[in-house]
């Protein structure tokens, strides 16, 4: 489905999902352009770096709407559960329930992640320590190695998710992740 597309923002949530479907190999510039709407020069007007510069944008976007939605409230919310408990609703949301593809865990596994190897670390890294840190002042014992399981975990059940065509398998999995960190309800004391 082509989208309409005017600004450089609007090009990026277009692209995310080109590179979704077909991967960062797969997704040549004229795939791009016929599901973006814009022609080669329009592509290279917006991104002067091509596909690479095209990538790095995306994986930008991503960095931003996670930060936004869960590693800042994972660090800075004083109910620390009430910040962990919305990191898994914002999750679901974000991966729409399990039908859409984790386009950073896709760039780590391919042949371009030595490429954007800081970027993709950085993603990962940023979660892990935002929830150990939500962790830690929630009083769990070990954070550090909790939070790392959540956030494989999570990533294990989008690749799962897909791999079996059932997205419920991600949903249930983000249920049993935080009805295992053995964490109260908002407003319970």
């Amino acid at each position: 489905m082509v989208r309409t597309v005017n600004e450089r923002a609007d090009a990026v949530a277009a692209l995310a999902e080109v590179f979704r479907e077909y991967g960062y190999e797969g997704a040549s510039l004229s795939v791009i352009a016929a599901r973006t709407g814009l022609g080669k020069g329009s592509l290279y007007h917006f991104f002067p770096g091509g596909k690479e510069e095209m990538a790095g944008a995306v994986l930008a976007e991503i960095d931003g709407w996670f930060e936004r939605a869960v590693y800042a409230p994972l660090r800075e919310e004083a109910d620390a559960p009430a910040a962990i408990g919305r990191m898994f609703r914002e999750t679901d949301a974000y991966f729409r329930s399990g039908r859409r593809v984790c386009l950073v865990g896709a760039f780590a596994l391919g042949e371009v992640r030595d490429r954007f190897a800081a970027r993709i670390g950085g993603y990962f890294a940023a979660w892990r320590d935002a929830l150990a840190g939500a962790l830690r002042r929630a009083g769990h014992g070990e954070p550090e190695a909790e939070a790392e399981h959540v956030v494989s975990a999570i990533q294990g059940a989008l690749v799962l998710a897909r791999a079996v065509d059932d997205p419920a398998v991600f949903v249930r999995a983000l249920r049993r992740l935080e009805a295992g960190l053995g964490l109260p309800a908002p407003g319970d004391a």
